[in-house]
């Protein structure tokens, strides 16, 4: 199951990022995520029409979503999330330490 979804604040627990922290991008069904400023790669880019000189460009990697965890606004730290339905039927991810809805 997924924990995460587009344009959550995550951090990373784990790996040569451990710490930082970024806006989701885009999540992917094989389990990885892009996450804004993370994870950074060298592309090789021929010439186009975006790009006419082409040239090395860094762009964002995919991050396995077990080395994230989901940012919590009220706590200020990563937490796990667990799921709740409100009193309109409608389900919602909580935070497991303090039990903001995220």
């Amino acid at each position: 199951m997924k924990h995460l979804k587009r344009d959550d604040l995550v951090i990373a627990i784990t790996g040569k990022e451990k710490g930082k922290t970024g806006k989701v991008l885009k999540v992917f069904s094989q389990g990885r995520v892009i996450v804004q400023g993370l994870a950074m790669v060298k592309k090789a880019s021929r010439p186009n029409k975006v790009n006419p000189q082409g040239g090395i460009i860094e762009r964002e990697g995919s991050i396995h979503l077990s080395n994230l965890k989901l940012f919590c606004p009220k706590c200020k730290q990563p937490a796990r999330t667990g799921r709740k339905f409100l009193s309109n039927k409608a389900k919602v991810r909580i935070c497991k330490k303090c039990g903001e809805i995220i």
